[in-house]
């Protein structure tokens, strides 16, 4: 559990934004993530688990407390309990794009849609990591967590992380704190074993950004191409020569309304239903029961709306920066704001700020940031 002498953070986020922490630990073993954490843990101390930083918005201030930076790889394939799947557990600090390579060469499907996205293995729950369809919670059987509470470590299921659209109860929103406070050690994954030949592609989503049909038959390998070839197109994979890719993915998440809202907004905004909660927990006092039991109100489900097309259609195109600003809008993508070369994270939040008010202006609707604020308002 090496100390490290603290550099700017600018240099371990895809942002390119953040000041140096008073202090900088490494962990390369799940031990000494353990052991790194307790010790932080133990002293009251501000702290900051740092994996890829692709998530990341760090301000330009120095970061008053610890950051430990999450090491630590390998994968554990191991049998599932139901047939004809697979588990592979994963360390926090692995790669995700190196993960979803590994699955598709041992032929298991689950996660071929995410391929491309940066970051390690760790954050995926945290944010429930998804595209094209596909999404964390279809395939997560479970994580060990390290507790800050407690600082013990437990083993829990999927179903008790509180997964929706990009949350957990893990995630810090902007302006509120996670549910749980905890960091992942590791990521258990059940996964499809369907071998490397062809095979129809489930998901409307999905096959049209791939321009399938539903009865084409295509392989693990063909979709991980073509959907990296579509994230290059975006500049959503990182390219060190493409400052387009210097940005923390989607800046702004695309928001889920109520159908009434939506009809506010033109036809053309692009929009998708929100599947409402079919088992709603109903309960009654014991004391009030009187043998009846109302049935469930079949009220409208909530729509999610393009927060891209808002931004575009509010009149910010892609590649806008403000005067004298070295922040912009990808040339490629409207919902990733990028750093051009040594912006501050000051001319970034302005930059947000700005697009937030036209939108509002717009339409009414106040965009929430999807990555996680450190040091940094907006």
């Amino acid at each position: 559990m090496p100390d490290v002498t603290p550099f700017p953070l600018a240099r371990l986020t895809t942002l390119r934004t953040g000041g140096a922490p008073t202090r900088m630990v490494e962990a390369e073993s799940a031990d000494e993530l353990v052991s790194a954490l307790r010790d932080v843990w133990a002293g009251g101390e501000p702290w900051l688990a740092l994996g890829g930083g692709s998530n990341l918005f760090v301000g330009d201030e120095p970061f008053d407390g610890t950051v430990v930076r999450i090491l630590t790889k390998g994968i554990e394939r191991m049998p599932s309990p139901v047939p004809g799947r697979a588990r592979l557990k994963v360390q926090a600090g692995h790669d995700w794009d190196e993960l979803v390579a590994y699955a598709v060469a041992e032929g298991l499907a689950g996660i071929e849609a995410m391929s491309g996205i940066p970051g390690t293995v760790g954050a995926a729950p945290v944010q429930n990591v998804g595209a094209y369809g596909q999404e964390i919670v279809q395939t997560l059987a479970e994580v060990e967590l390290l507790d800050e509470s407690t600082g013990e470590v437990s083993t829990v299921p999927a179903a008790e992380l509180g997964l929706g659209f990009r949350t957990s109860v893990l995630k810090h929103h902007y302006g509120s704190a996670p549910s749980r406070r905890a960091v992942i050690l590791t990521v258990t994954l059940d996964l499809a074993e369907v071998g490397h030949g062809g095979r129809r592609i489930a998901g409307d989503q999905l096959r049209t950004a791939l321009r399938l049909r539903p009865d084409d038959e295509v392989s693990l390998a063909w979709v991980r191409e073509r959907i990296l070839e579509i994230r290059r197109s975006k500049g959503m994979v990182l390219d060190p020569d493409d400052p387009d890719t210097y940005s923390a993915g989607s800046f702004f998440q695309n928001a889920v309304v109520t159908a009434s809202f939506a009809r506010t907004l033109p036809d053309e905004c692009p929009r998708w239903p929100v599947a409402p909660d079919l088992d709603p927990v109903l309960v009654i006092p014991l004391a009030a029961y009187d043998g009846y039991v109302p049935p469930p109100s079949a009220g409208e489900s909530d729509v999610k709306v393009s927060a891209g097309w808002l931004i575009e259609h509010s009149g910010l195109r892609k590649g806008f920066k403000l005067p004298r600003s070295r922040a912009a809008l990808s040339s490629k993508h409207a919902l990733a704001l990028t750093n051009r070369g040594d912006a501050t994270a000051g001319e970034l939040a302005e930059l947000a700020r700005f697009i937030q008010g036209r939108v509002q202006s717009e339409f009414g609707l106040i965009l929430q940031p999807e990555p996680v604020l450190v040091n940094v308002e907006l």
